[in-house]
């Protein structure tokens, strides 16, 4: 509403301001929607890493194409059914308001043929999804939305640098699946315990590189070093991503000292340590 100014004693209309707009949330691009799945198998990969694998009728039409890409898994609160969320142009709410528990993960393996997606789940102390899945049984909904972006691999780089945490080992995964055979990959993943490394698939110019994050050091700390010292050489494709505030120091890296430009190398936050 526009409001006249202050003109005290005066036979003068009053002069008014201009309609100033109410400041506006920013609208983001609606997700695709929420597409029910149930719980069809779940495997061990590791003591650090199981491979949850979803099936049901409603995966009809999703698209996976490009490596590294994502998809939103919601998953219910404990001990409650699955509520569909609603999405605010910012968020998806449940119709309290709160915040359901929607977490975003590599569609691993997808078989269309028999409608089931295979997600590799980090296993920590801390965690709803992990917790979900150490107690999810065979027939238990939840929810699948996707894809989001992935990776385009160019056929003609001189060699792949592939790096991350362990939440990167799905779409490292896949990235080296996609890797023609003729260019050299190198990976260099930060694991929590030796235990947790696992076999990647197989490459005939592939690398790999295993460091392992001690106790009490913050994530990345093992890893940044490991790229620091590894010889990156001109037309080198990088593609990296893990815990965001290590994934800003090698973007950090990357891009001031190295001096890699933006073609030449993606690095992707994929979770906050501490949150």
């Amino acid at each position: 509403m526009s409001m006249p100014s202050l003109t005290g004693n005066s036979d003068e209309e009053p002069v008014t301001q201009p309609d100033t707009p109410e400041p506006s949330i920013p609208v983001r691009r609606k997700p695709p929607p929420f597409r029910t799945v149930g719980v069809d198998r779940i495997e061990l990969i590791s003591p650090h890493m199981a491979n949850v694998t979803f099936a049901g009728s409603e995966l009809e039409g999703l698209d996976v194409a490009d490596p590294a890409a994502s998809v939103r898994l919601l998953i219910p609160s404990p001990g409650a059914r699955l509520i569909m969320p609603q999405w605010t142009g910012n968020e998806f709410l449940l119709g309290d308001g709160q915040r359901p528990i929607i977490r975003t993960f590599t569609p691993r393996r997808w078989r269309p043929d028999a409608l089931e997606l295979d997600l590799e789940v980090v296993l920590h102390e801390r965690g709803a999804t992990s917790n979900w899945v150490g107690t999810a049984e065979r027939g238990d909904v939840a929810a699948i939305s996707g894809t989001g972006r992935g990776y385009s691999i160019d056929p003609h780089a001189n060699s792949f640098l592939l790096a991350g945490d362990q939440t990167a080992i799905p779409a490292i995964s896949q990235l080296i699946e996609a890797a023609p055979v003729a260019i050299p990959v190198h990976t260099v993943v930060e694991i929590v315990a030796q235990d947790a490394r696992q076999p990647l698939p197989s490459h005939p110019r592939l690398s790999e590189q295993w460091v392992i994050l001690q106790t009490n050091e913050t994530p990345g700390s093992a890893l940044l070093p490991a790229i620091l010292n590894t010889t990156i050489a001109p037309g080198t494709k990088v593609w990296a991503a893990g815990e965001a505030a290590a994934m800003h120091q090698i973007r950090r890296h990357l891009f001031d000292e190295r001096g890699l430009s933006r073609s030449d190398a993606t690095v992707r936050g994929y979770w906050k340590h501490g949150r």
